[in-house]
């Protein structure tokens, strides 16, 4: 660690080739990233006075303080301390007559896309932090950094370091109520520099394994040809099993990952005092399910040991967005997977979940080799909701090009369109490959599953009507009448804040009479308005219990057609929309005995979840288009008449 000090502070340039390598403690993979510089020194202060001064404050410091003229570097061991000490003493404290500042100390290299957002009033609404954000730039991500301190604490990534430049200059002393927003660069792992290519000794070329595909964890080619996205095992254990899981010097953990072929990430010292730890299992299904049965056989043989006696149950911790379809209608997956296995599976409530900790504890109890029937069982269902997400992504993302999906926070907990990354439950991730819950220092849409951003995703549709200037469009979106309330919020702050967020025109229409059970919210703007309105307030109805845990939100929404384009949508002999249902999975309806509008237009309705409703908007809209265009060369490419003689 200290080699990397001394490059740091004294060959910057020899450092930068370093970057890329980092050390990996107890399942941690720590970065030099809690160093503070403190500036505004007096020439007279020494290394003495500065320990002195953290000791009075009781921040821990390294032994290793360097001091230069004016300005010092000092370590904390994590980023929970780096914080508390910035927030102690910056600008607030005079040491030998003069006022010292302190902040984080990142090279201008990694100066990029990563800012963190201190002192945030701890009642800020999502929405509104939400809002503010998306106003100097597409926001990647956002995750909360776990602190005592009595203000939250954010860690933000845009998409670009233009963005987060601007931000840093806008946001920084943003006056919100009595708070003041503190703001600093943090560092950017998607900065570093690639290490650089081996050359060899002899002839200067590269190296002859140069290009060749490497094996991956189970000894397969690494290359990209048929990737498959990682979808780790994520666990909760007990905090008196996490030392014999790690074993006397790590050796039984790395035995664990050697013979599973797996790599397995303890997140232990984090969430301090906590009865239970995750640990996040990468590997191919099989090296997952590997992994998970030693890990019980060792807690079930400490537990023996320690004498114990309490049965020990699997608990796998999973995205809220998936779980609903692990339960299946009515639960019967859940019962089926029980009845096959002999366990008895229960699934935390939705009330546990938090905008930060979107995921939901599965419980499994039963014996050892009952518990890891059913994990094999639970994990194929998780998989599978997930790659079916996957898939939505990328044909949402092709419907409407540069759509930035990771910015929306669309799904059940309110929260990013997938899973967050991999990490401690609700703080700060890690680096890492593939999945890196609490969003990810990568541009993987969350992180939390390794997804590229529908920003990175490559395009083909290069006639698109979308890549015209988007027209805007109008949709009659109905929810129950009890969630107009909660859509509101409390003098309409919320629906304000959706409607600048999303960049609609949001209104609720009055109730056709007292006892109406929907309401009618109408939503005007482009695509990727609609898109955003919609996505939140489908994600508002589940995050506000309108919706039970076993059931997806489904909503009805109409859009109107011109009369000349419903019988294209229908198809002939119902030909089109029955095509419409089985590509988007929503129920669409054109009722025949309509009478058009004073514009000639007709309602379509359509039933389903919010991808579902998404993909047959979007496919209804292109026959409109369609139709209008005929229309168009139609009119354009008609004979004029000729009057005859």
């Amino acid at each position: 660690f200290f080699f990397f000090f001394f490059l740091w502070v004294f060959s910057p340039s020899l450092l930068d080739s370093c970057l890329p390598i980092w050390f990996s403690i107890s399942g941690f993979s720590f970065w030099i990233m809690n160093k503070l510089y403190i500036g505004n020194l007096s020439p007279s202060v020494t290394v003495e006075d500065l320990k002195q001064l953290f000791g009075e404050r009781k921040l821990p410091l390294a032994d290793q303080v360097l001091l230069k003229s004016g300005y010092a570097f000092v370590d904390f061991p994590d980023q929970n301390w780096a914080i508390k000490a910035i927030e102690t003493l910056s600008g607030k404290v005079e040491l030998h007559g003069k006022v010292i500042e302190v902040d984080y100390s990142v090279p201008k290299k990694l100066r990029s896309r990563r800012i963190q957002i201190r002192n945030i009033p701890p009642h800020l609404q999502w929405e509104v932090l939400d809002g503010l954000l998306a106003q100097y730039g597409s926001v990647e991500n956002v995750e909360q950094v776990n602190t005592d301190t009595e203000t939250a604490v954010v860690n933000v990534t845009y998409t670009t370091k233009e963005q987060a430049k601007v931000a840093i200059e806008k946001l920084t002393g943003h006056q919100f109520e009595d708070y003041a927003f503190r703001v600093s660069y943090i560092l950017d792992v998607d900065a570093v520099p690639p290490a650089p290519v081996p050359r060899s000794r002899r002839t200067g070329r590269q190296s002859r394994d140069q290009g060749v595909p490497q094996p991956g964890p189970s000894g397969s080619p690494a290359g990209p040809r048929n990737k498959q996205h990682d979808f780790p095992l994520r666990m909760l254990v007990p905090t008196q099993f996490v030392g014999a899981i790690i074993g006397k010097e790590g050796l039984t953990i790395k035995n664990v990952t050697k013979q599973t072929q797996s790599k397995v990430d303890i997140h232990r010292k984090e969430n301090a005092g906590a009865a239970e730890k995750p640990i996040t299992i990468h590997s191919t299904p099989e090296g997952t399910s590997s992994a998970c049965r030693m890990i019980m056989e060792i807690m079930e043989k400490e537990a023996s040991e320690t004498k114990a006696a309490e049965e020990i149950p699997l608990k796998i911790l999973a995205h809220n967005s998936l779980v609903g379809r692990l339960i299946g209608k009515e639960g019967r997956n859940l019962k089926k997977i029980e009845q096959e296995t002999g366990t008895k599976i229960t699934i935390s409530s939705l009330q546990d979940l938090t905008i930060y900790n979107p995921e939901r504890t599965i419980t499994v109890k039963g014996s050892i080799e009952a518990c890891c029937k059913a994990e094999v069982e639970i994990m194929k269902k998780l998989r599978e909701a997930y790659e079916n997400d996957i898939a939505a992504i990328n044909q949402q993302a092709n419907l409407i090009p540069g759509l930035n999906l990771n910015a929306l926070g669309i799904f059940s907990t309110g929260l990013s369109v997938l899973p967050p990354s991999a990490g401690p439950r609700g703080a700060a991730p890690t680096p890492a490959t593939g999945y890196t819950p609490f969003l990810s220092h990568s541009s993987h849409l969350s992180g939390l599953y390794g997804v590229p951003p529908a920003s990175a995703i490559s395009h083909q549709h290069s006639a698109s009507i979308f890549q015209q200037a988007p027209e805007q469009e109008v949709a009659y979106l109905f929810i129950p009448t009890q969630a107009v309330g909660a859509l509101i919020g409390k003098k309409g702050h919320h629906i304000k804040q959706l409607a600048r967020f999303a960049g609609a025109s949001i209104r609720i229409t009055p109730a056709e009479g007292p006892d109406v059970t929907e309401r009618m919210v109408v939503i005007t703007g482009p695509p990727e308005a609609q898109f955003k309105a919609q996505g939140r307030i489908f994600g508002k109805l589940k995050e506000e219990n309108f919706f039970s845990p076993k059931e997806e939100v489904k909503l009805e929404t109409h859009i109107k057609v011109p009369s000349c384009a419903a019988g294209r949508v229908i198809g002939k002999g119902g030909k089109t929309v029955n095509e419409l249902q089985n590509l988007t999975s929503a129920e669409v309806i054109v009722p025949r005995d309509q009478t058009p509008d004073e514009n000639d237009e007709v309602f379509v309705k359509i039933i389903g979840h919010f991808f579902a409703s998404q993909t047959a908007q979007r496919k209804i809209r292109e026959i409109i288009q369609q139709v209008k265009q005929q229309e168009q060369k139609h009119q354009q490419g008609a004979p004029t008449p000729h009057l005859s003689k």
